[in-house]
């Protein structure tokens, strides 16, 4: 019923279909029918997974739910095939290291596998996740990539384009998006 719902409204804004919430509490592919539902009506499949289960959970919105992008998907990084998998298939994975860290799926901040996702080229979307929730901001996803993995100022707008590149923001968008990453790439602080 949502998934008809959604693709109803796709024509009024509604550009994805996700799922989320604690992964541990069912499986992905009993979410198929509506998924696929979403998928034939043009939606991007954007389903929770690999943040409080495994890389099993991962695997199982791509080969269940034909993930576009990917709730989470950090431990994805627990296993290296599975890393491949993704960015051959250039599934961004939308990570935010505050609610790993708030939700206890990693200790600190830099236990956060970004930049192992990073350097393996899973294409990164920073997330606020749910900022209500965590009291986490968009901008401080950025600032804990810099001081606690190390990113520069080329890797941090290289995340911001693969973000802006895995979203399902119309070309025109995407190309004013990516123009102001570059502006704010080099333009003097």
């Amino acid at each position: 019923t949502l998934a008809r719902l959604a693709v109803r409204y796709a024509d009024r804004g509604v550009v994805g279909f996700g799922l989320s919430n604690d992964e541990r509490r069912g499986m992905a592919r009993d979410f198929d029918r509506a998924f696929a539902i979403a998928r034939d009506g043009g939606l991007l499949s954007a389903p929770h997974g690999g943040e409080l289960a495994g890389p099993s959970s991962v695997r199982d919105c791509l080969d269940d739910l034909d993930a576009h992008r990917i709730g989470h998907g950090v431990r994805a990084a627990d296993d290296p095939r599975l890393m491949r998998r993704l960015a051959d298939r250039q599934v961004t994975c939308e990570v935010c290291p505050a609610s790993n860290v708030a939700l206890g799926v990693y200790e600190k901040h830099e236990d956060v596998p970004l930049r192992t996702l990073f350097e393996a080229g899973v294409p990164l979307a920073l997330g606020a996740d749910d900022p209500l929730l965590f009291g986490s901001r968009l901008a401080a996803q950025y600032e804990i990539a810099r001081v606690h993995h190390g990113f520069t100022d080329a890797e941090l707008a290289e995340v911001a384009r693969q973000s802006v590149r895995g979203s399902a923001a119309p070309e025109d968008i995407k190309a004013k998006l990516l123009s102001g990453v570059d502006t704010w790439l080099t333009t003097p602080a």
